[in-house]
């Protein structure tokens, strides 16, 4: 028992020394990406979790594939049957919404929750581009922040030249978020604003994320310790600063939080919104911004939003107004 007890304790003090000393741990262990699961799903054959749904890569830069699978309105299913990717670039032309799903931390565009949301898009109607960043999934590179985004910039140039003209959105969840809230201010800078942003189980930085994890949490009392973890973040770019992107993106925004989500609490979520209607404010316009917030009541958590049984109406309600 004491041998066990000094064990656990010698862990517990060397947590700190080897994050000083090897800080890209820390970006290794915000992004997750070597947990590459489902690893039962091959990739390249989407059809083994999602009907009327092709696979293909782009290249956002020299040496970097990433994986993109093509999720069609369900209506659509019946000519897609045999259908290779030509045939679908040119179905995304058909002039009906696109969403560009930008999924969390961990593991590949096949996880359940994620499928079952492009399931529930493409049931309403809609285009639905899921995207694994570099070094997720089947796509090659490493990820960091600057990467993450020139991937969904690419994928989002991508569409552009393929949908004509239809309605783009960005569904960001999770980590996700910070991904289209960069990818909105970058499109927003080159003068190509999205059409639309979706915030779900966002977060206002990475930062303030990592600092309310448990595992971090129980380091806080150390001096410096905080510290450390800002300049390890800052050092390696690692900040996802969607409160400071919310001031001053122009597109629609939705944000999506549940009251018990135990990763990235609501209130960070109500922030976002607060800080993108005060901008509207600020430079007097009259841009959509919403929030829907659900009840610790019905456990939709951090990952279960797409079980509400009226998000697409909701989904429906908030893109009517986007051009056509």
């Amino acid at each position: 028992m004491k041998r066990a007890a000094c064990f656990l304790i010698s862990v517990y003090a060397a947590a700190p020394v080897i994050l000083y000393l090897l800080p890209w741990i820390l970006g290794h262990v915000i992004f997750c990406h070597f947990l590459k699961f489902p690893f039962s799903v091959d990739l390249s054959r989407p059809a083994d979790v999602l009907n009327h749904t092709c696979n293909f890569y782009l290249s956002p830069e020299e040496g970097v594939s990433v994986g993109v699978w093509h999720t069609l309105p369900a209506s659509q299913w019946e000519g897609s049957v045999g259908r290779g990717p030509e045939w679908y670039r040119e179905a995304l032309g058909d002039g009906r919404p696109v969403i560009i799903y930008l999924h969390g931390n961990l593991g590949t565009r096949a996880i359940h929750h994620r499928v079952e949301l492009v399931k529930i898009l493409s049931a309403a109607g809609y285009h639905v581009l899921s995207l694994d960043y570099r070094g997720f999934g089947d796509s090659t590179g490493e990820p960091s922040e600057e990467g993450l985004t020139r991937d969904a910039l690419c994928l989002h140039d991508w569409v552009l030249q393929h949908s004509r003209g239809a309605a783009v959105a960005l569904w960001g969840h999770s980590l996700g978020s910070g991904v289209a809230t960069n990818t909105a201010v970058k499109l927003q800078d080159q003068g190509s604003a999205v059409d639309a942003v979706i915030l779900e189980a966002a977060f206002t930085t990475i930062g303030e994320v990592v600092a309310i994890h448990p595992v971090t949490k129980m380091y806080m009392f150390l001096p410096g310790f905080e510290s450390l973890i800002w300049s390890i973040l800052h050092m390696n770019n690692i900040v996802f600063a969607s409160d400071k992107n919310l001031q001053t993106v122009s597109s629609p925004l939705l944000i999506l939080h549940s009251e018990d989500d135990h990763i990235v609490p609501y209130q960070m979520g109500l922030k976002l919104y607060e800080i993108s209607l005060q901008a509207q404010k600020q430079y007097k316009t009259d841009v959509q911004v919403e929030m829907i917030s659900y009840s610790a009541d019905l456990g939709y958590s951090h990952n279960n939003i797409y079980l509400d049984p009226n998000l697409t109406n909701r989904l429906g309600n908030f893109l009517q107004t986007l051009r056509k």
